[in-house]
């Protein structure tokens, strides 16, 4: 009897096994989301205490768009740390610094200009993309070059700051001067989430600006249970005819207070804009579901 059990039990282990290989994976069902979208899909996601790894053209460089707001936000705050900058500091905006032809709600509210705190001004180009503030941010902590260096600095190589949103407004070939390829934008978002980068009150003030970020709701967050904690960064455009760009990069929350670092990005997308931002809200929950059902 005591053999009979045994080789129940290793039966039963390989019946286990067998029907556990035979479930679709996180990574197929992933795939199979992105075969149904009609664009370049770039997923990277780490998950599971930085145990698993889910890539979909992790390693192909895509424009960043908005996006670079966040890289951006870093090298701000690394002059903060430096004491170079101060987030209580007042920053004066003349009306000649809000270009009209772009996203601007700083030039919605205040047309002929304003005077405002750097924190202030931080959260408008991070929390609400505006254009106009990421500028005059750039301008502030040196141009993209300053950006670029802060990002070489701390071995961050497949990711590329060079171009302003004035100079990507005037001409579609800029907007190829911001890149980044899904998996360094991921390695990003775990720096800063570690406090690799800034330090504790500088990274706390960006997580605040980060999880109260108003534009793309229908993307990572789009799927997730309502209260989900969601840290992120998007990026669009679809100024240039049929080259549209569709991304959103961020840090979701799981119930059990574990993050979830995801980047997807969309390139060449010739689906409408609710779609594509569905694609992304589809890969989140996805993976969303899979880490919940693992706790």
């Amino acid at each position: 009897m005591h053999i009979n059990n045994i080789l129940a039990t290793l039966l039963m282990s390989l019946f286990c096994v067998t029907a556990n290989a035979q479930s679709p994976t996180l990574q197929s069902k992933i795939e199979g989301i992105v075969s149904t979208v009609n664009a370049t899909v770039g997923v990277s996601i780490v998950a599971n205490d930085f145990r698993d790894t889910i890539s979909i053209n992790a390693a192909k460089q895509f424009p960043m768009q908005s996006v670079f707001k966040f890289p951006l936000a870093l090298a701000l705050l690394a002059e903060v740390d430096n004491g170079k900058l101060s987030l209580n500091q007042e920053i004066t905006i003349s009306k000649e610094d809000l270009f009209s032809e772009t996203w601007s709600p700083i030039r919605t509210q205040f047309p002929e200009g304003t005077t405002m705190s750097l924190a202030e001004l931080l959260t408008y180009a991070v929390a609400q993309s505006d254009n106009n503030a990421a500028d005059i941010l750039l301008r502030l902590v040196g141009g993209p070059e300053a950006v670029e260096r802060f990002l070489r600095r701390n071995k961050f190589n497949d990711i590329s700051v060079q171009a302003t949103e004035a100079q990507m407004h005037q001409s579609p070939e800029a907007q190829y001067l911001n890149w980044a390829t899904p998996a360094a934008l991921t390695d990003l978002l775990i720096a800063f989430y570690k406090q690799q980068l800034l330090s504790k009150a500088s990274s706390d003030f960006l997580w605040r600006v980060l999880a109260e970020t108003s534009t793309g709701a229908g993307r990572l967050k789009g799927n997730l249970p309502q209260g989900t904690v969601v840290a992120h960064k998007t990026g669009t455009s679809g100024l240039y005819g049929t080259v549209s760009y569709i991304n959103d990069i961020g840090i979701i929350l799981l119930p059990d207070g574990k993050p979830m670092f995801i980047s997807v990005l969309l390139q060449n997308s010739g689906e409408a804009l609710q779609v594509a931002e569905q694609i992304i809200a589809r890969i989140a929950r996805a993976a969303w579901d899979f880490y919940v059902q693992q706790q």
